[in-house]
């Protein structure tokens, strides 16, 4: 990197190897910052989060159209198809960070229990005694997998 000089420093003990420095620490904090990889868990979630909005979008949608040509030619389908497909990097990003067993435990995980709730909560939908206990299980998995090197 060039070293860059202080005009007001001219005539002076020059000191570019200082200007350097900084400027390379500048460089390097920013690149840091860019580089950091972020989260596995937290991308799980969020993109679960997305794929489960857009099929909370579908359901209503398709339920009150049918399924037919001119249901998928309408602004519900195009919000659907851009919330799946941010959705879908999150998972690739996933994909190259994380094992791939590990990763679709997780993901399975997530899924079963982020539907589970939004079920009940926006839905009003109960599941069984046994089907709250496999929920539990899920729940259980995905902390194991998650908190576990």
């Amino acid at each position: 990197m060039p070293a860059i000089t202080c005009p007001e420093a001219a005539g002076r003990w020059p000191r570019p190897y200082v200007y350097t420095i900084k400027l390379e620490a500048l460089v390097r904090s920013r690149n840091d910052a860019r580089s950091r990889p972020m989260n596995p868990i937290v991308v799980i979630l969020a993109s679960q989060a997305l794929f489960s909005a857009g099929d909370l979008i579908a359901r209503a949608n398709l339920r009150a159209s049918g399924f037919e040509l001119r249901s998928f030619v309408s602004w519900w389908f195009v919000a659907y198809t851009l919330i799946r497909t941010v959705a879908t990097v999150g998972q690739l990003y996933v994909f190259a960070t994380v094992d791939l067993g590990r990763t679709m435990a997780l993901f399975g995980a997530v899924s079963i229990v982020l539907a589970n709730v939004l079920s009940v909560l926006l839905l009003g939908e109960v599941l069984t005694l046994g089907g709250y206990a496999g929920v539990l299980l899920a729940i259980i998995a995905f902390l194991v997998l998650a908190l576990t090197p």
